[in-house]
């Protein structure tokens, strides 16, 4: 029987981020994980070409906390890179988030919102914001095959502020202050960033509790459906299918590139079932990606999963909403149990706004440890 104080379930970067806080203020931490790696999936590896794929779909760390870039700073380098999307509409590489330029040329500049008053759903939404052209060959069949559903069933919080792009700059986030990726990979960064903590891999919690026991506290970052057992039913996700193509001669955007940047999205339903398409020699150091000759691309494509371990999104809907309050509930009255992280909360959180979560978390648990008296560093 193992019993630390603090049992992490989880290393991806909730876990890990609450597990490297604890253990650094001196608490008996240990991490489980049913995968055969760290980091959830925060990892990349190898292809044979050498070309470094992400191999749970692009992640592109951005912030603008000192504190978070201070953090993950601390266990890689990072080298610069801005993320920058193309929508494939009509045949052309259209920017995304959309350029100005591209309404006043289809729409013009004086157009109204087709729905006023308050939405009760994700087409509505999208339509109180946008234009109907724009909904159409940007958005709504886009949406509907990320989540398998019509668009008027999403729910309404799902559709973010319209954000047009008035100098028609292409980056995704351009107002973030600290950008990049890491040097050596996301494998390696998570590698650091729990190094030195005991760690038990190709361990299945949910399977070998009784192998296990916190003295404190359980941190669960699984399914928090699946944390009780799915006594009340089990939540709605959906994954991405990946089917990666290597191409050794690239003609297209050159210097042994397909694509014009490292995500192009396919939104509609005529182009296919894959939401996007990647090229991962875009988001490599140039120096590490000069050498390889030939390119590497994958698509993207939605499908609901039935194992955990496939889970990513969270279903935006009322119905799942609903049943995870119930399980929030339930969690929230078991004691010496904390269940976080994207699917314990039923959430998706970008990379940043997951360590800020950690932080947040780790500050509660040590406040609450008579052991603890604060926060190395404050």
């Amino acid at each position: 029987m193992l019993k630390p104080d603090y049992l992490i379930v989880g290393s991806g970067l909730t876990g890990s981020a609450i597990a490297r806080t604890l253990a650094d203020a001196g608490r008996d931490v240990l991490i489980v994980d049913r995968r055969d790696h760290i980091g959830g999936n925060v990892h990349d590896h190898k292809h044979d070409s050498g070309i470094t794929v992400h191999t749970y779909g692009p992640h592109y760390f951005r912030t603008n906390s000192d504190r978070i870039w201070d953090f993950v700073t601390r266990f890689a380098e990072f080298f610069k890179y801005e993320a920058s999307l193309k929508t494939l509409v009509d045949g052309q590489h259209e920017n995304w988030p959309i350029a100005a330029s591209y309404i006043a040329q289809h729409i013009g500049t004086d157009w109204q919102p087709e729905f006023t008053g308050t939405p009760t759903n994700f087409e509505e939404a999208a339509l109180s914001l946008m234009p109907r052209v724009i909904y159409e060959k940007f958005i709504k069949e886009y949406n509907e095959k990320q989540w398998g559903v019509p668009a008027h069933t999403l729910s309404a919080d799902l559709c973010k502020r319209f954000d047009v792009r008035a100098d028609d700059n292409p980056i995704l986030k351009p107002d973030c202050k600290h950008q990049g990726i890491p040097l050596l990979g996301y494998a390696h960064l998570m590698q650091q960033m729990v190094q030195g903590l005991p760690i038990e891999l190709n361990f299945d919690y949910l399977d070998r509790k009784k192998e296990v026991e916190a003295q404190k506290l359980t941190i669960f970052t699984g399914p928090i459906d699946a944390a009780f057992d799915y006594k009340l039913g089990k939540l709605k996700y959906r994954g991405q299918q990946r089917k990666h193509t290597f191409l050794p001669d690239t003609p297209g955007a050159g210097a042994d590139r397909a694509q014009p940047c490292g995500q192009v999205n396919t939104p509609m339903h005529s182009q296919g079932k894959a939401i996007r398409t990647l090229e991962w020699k875009h988001m490599m150091h140039p120096a590490e990606a000069k050498p390889i000759t030939g390119t590497l691309l994958t698509t993207e494509t939605p499908f609901t999963p039935t194992d955990s371990a496939q889970y990513e999104y969270p279903f935006p809907d009322s119905e799942n909403a609903q049943l995870y309050r119930q399980y929030r509930k339930l969690a929230d009255d078991t004691q010496d149990l904390l269940v976080c992280g994207r699917l314990g909360e039923y959430r998706y959180f970008d990379m940043d706004q997951a360590i800020a979560r950690a932080m947040l978390l780790a500050e509660r648990i040590l406040n609450d440890d008579p052991d603890a008296d604060r926060l190395p560093n404050g």
